[in-house]
């Protein structure tokens, strides 16, 4: 079955379970990706979190109900998944802009999301230089902090992390240690499925550590790598590119590794890099 229609497939069951707490790894196993995954293809092709499409599709069904079906708000709210009517309203609000109350009311002005299906479109307005390369498994050691499970959450947690590896001289240090392939201050999304999920700012490293410093093991993988240079944000447009243009008609499918960034100039401002994915073979 192809990739896109496994992923209209696991929108289908978030669709049928906004009333439930529907489990974002049953959407995921749908999809036949992880987790961490599934959340960022679905970031880069509809342009905004999972837990905000979900939040606008609730808000939207919640008006339907309060204007149509005179129910009451603390039962609407206890519906979606709301224990609490203030946060029932506060989140009505950031959707519709007027308080559930107001919904009731006739002439009452409110906003429809519907539901997000996805399909190929072809760009290719310019070219993505990659290779694809099988690596065995191989250690890396560095700093790491704990990411969310909803990924959002950790846009000021992955910038502090290399806010703090900066000021305390990590970068050099790490460095130095550097003696095994990839080479370059390495970014790592580890979020497996069974592990707990965390990102680590590291090098590829067969040296001994001072204990101070932590180390993982990125398992065997397949691996499409992409090169760029730019800002920081430039990389994270790569990234968009890879879901949203190459991969549905690469041939591959998401394989379960981290994600890793690697740095072969770190300047923020001046960076040369690669992304490197994990991938499979349909």
């Amino acid at each position: 079955m192809d990739w896109i229609e496994r992923l209209n497939r696991a929108m289908g069951y978030i669709e049928e379970h906004l009333c439930d707490k529907f489990e974002i790894e049953e959407a995921a196993r749908i999809a036949c990706c992880s987790t961490y995954h599934f959340q960022r293809m679905f970031a880069y092709m509809a342009g905004v979190p999972l837990s905000e499409y979900v939040r606008r599709r609730r808000m939207t069904l919640a008006a339907v109900d309060l204007q149509s079906g005179g129910e009451k708000v603390v039962d609407v709210a206890l519906k979606y998944g709301y224990e609490s009517p203030t946060a029932f309203t506060r989140a009505f609000k950031s959707v519709h802009g007027i308080a559930p109350s107001e919904a009731k009311e006739s002439g009452a002005r409110l906003k429809a999301f519907p539901p997000v299906s996805f399909r190929i479109t072809i760009k290719g307005d310019s070219e993505m230089n990659y290779r694809i390369e099988k690596k065995e498994a191989f250690r890396i050691v560095g700093i790491s902090c704990p990411l969310e499970k909803e990924l959002e959450k950790n846009f000021e947690a992955v910038p502090a992390l290399w806010g703090r590896a900066a000021a305390e001289g990590l970068i050099e240090k790490l460095a130095s240690m550097m003696d095994a392939e990839p080479k370059g201050i390495l970014g790592v999304s580890a979020c497996g499925e069974g592990q707990s999920w965390r990102y680590y700012i590291s090098v590829a490293t067969d040296a001994e550590t001072d204990g101070e410093l932590e180390e993982f093991i990125v398992p065997k993988a397949d691996w499409a790598i992409f090169e760029g240079k730019g800002t920081n944000l430039s990389i994270q447009e790569l990234e968009k590119r890879i879901v949203t243009e190459w991969l549905p008609g690469s041939g591959y499918e998401y394989g379960n590794a981290p994600d890793i960034e690697v740095y072969l100039n770190p300047d923020p401002q001046n960076a040369i890099y690669e992304v490197w994915i994990p991938v499979v073979k349909k």
